[in-house]
């Protein structure tokens, strides 16, 4: 059984949405209880940051898997001061509307699981995120779009979720299956400012192709139902998870779809190479979604383990977007 391990290191971190970004990170892995040889590994990551575009987040994220995985908490709790970038609503906003904003915000998300048997899992998720300030150019796209959330607001909505996870590793798997859908629910009940509900499908698939060279596949889906969705809770089509390439927030609009895969190589020691590539749009009902408008990313990346214990990597990844779109990531953890 791997022990316990805390990992306290300086951060140099970079994305197409930041720039270089520097700080301090902490990762822990650990076992709950000692003698408990069938549970997965728990983690927790602790994260503070700023970068060149003077932006700041203050994260802690973490995985807990309690006895004999009976049940398993995963929460993200956040702080970001973050000047960003809005192109407007919908899948066909073009690269001259670029409009920037700063928002502040703290951000809350709580998931807990019971085991119901056979890896088959029935959740409860509360989600609260206090958007304390927006700034954004006034008779700008904010303005004439009428976009939700323009103004300081709260929300807060509970939810439930069905999971089936048969995966190895938390970090990085090799094999298995992880499989879930949740919805939550966000009204004045909870003490939300908005009233609508989040849909989310999230498929991943992990396989041994070659002695250790894994195949890593994911499906996603993000959906809102309401008449009025505020802008930091619409789909953010890019980032460093998903599309990579495109700017996290290039296209936002109430649903979006996004098929990927990667295919991971160790190579020598702790280093390994990754290709990638992924598709996908967003669209403000389903029937807007089509093969025509599909939007597309690929790239490569280099890793480097950390910890080969518990495959906890440094990813360095660059991706090449459809049009104008491409960047670097330096980040910790892979994708997905």
């Amino acid at each position: 059984m791997p022990k316990k391990q805390i990992l306290i290191f300086p951060v140099i971190s970079r994305s197409v949405e930041t720039d270089w970004s520097f700080g301090i990170a902490s990762s822990a892995t650990f076992h709950i209880e000692k003698n408990d040889t069938i549970t997965r590994t728990s983690n927790a990551q602790g994260l503070i940051l700023y970068s060149l575009k003077k932006q700041f987040v203050a994260a802690l994220n973490g995985t807990e898997y309690f006895k004999k995985e009976h049940y398993i908490l995963n929460e993200q709790l956040s702080y970001s001061n973050f000047p960003d970038n809005f192109w407007g609503i919908g899948k066909n906003t073009p690269d001259s509307a670029q409009e920037a904003y700063t928002f502040r915000q703290a951000y809350i998300y709580l998931h807990l699981m019971r085991h119901l048997g056979k890896r088959c899992y029935l959740g409860l998720l509360y989600e609260m995120q206090d958007l304390m300030e927006v700034k954004y150019e006034e008779n700008g796209l904010f303005d004439k779009q009428k976009v939700a959330g323009r103004n300081p607001y709260l929300i807060s909505g509970a939810g439930l979720s069905f999971t089936y996870d048969t995966r190895t590793e938390a970090f990085s798997p090799d094999a298995g299956t992880f499989a879930q859908v949740y919805f939550n629910h966000f009204g004045r009940i909870t003490g939300s400012d908005y009233d609508y509900t989040n849909i989310v499908l999230d498929y991943r698939k992990f396989c041994r192709v070659y002695k250790k060279q894994v195949l890593a596949l994911q499906g996603y889906f993000f959906g809102n139902v309401g008449s009025e969705v505020p802008i930091r809770s619409l789909a953010s089509f890019g980032g460093n998870n998903s599309m990579r390439g495109f700017y996290d927030g290039r296209y936002r609009d109430k649903n979006q779809f996004v098929l990927q895969g990667e295919y991971r190589v160790p190579v020598y020691g702790k280093w390994g190479i990754v290709l990638f590539g992924s598709g996908g749009d967003v669209g403000s009902t389903f029937t807007d979604f089509s093969l025509n408008g599909l939007k597309y990313s690929y790239g490569g990346g280099i890793r480097f383990a950390l910890s080969k214990s518990e495959k906890l990597n440094l990813r360095l990844d660059y991706g090449i977007g459809q049009g104008n779109n491409d960047g670097l990531y330096f980040q910790l953890g892979e994708a997905f």
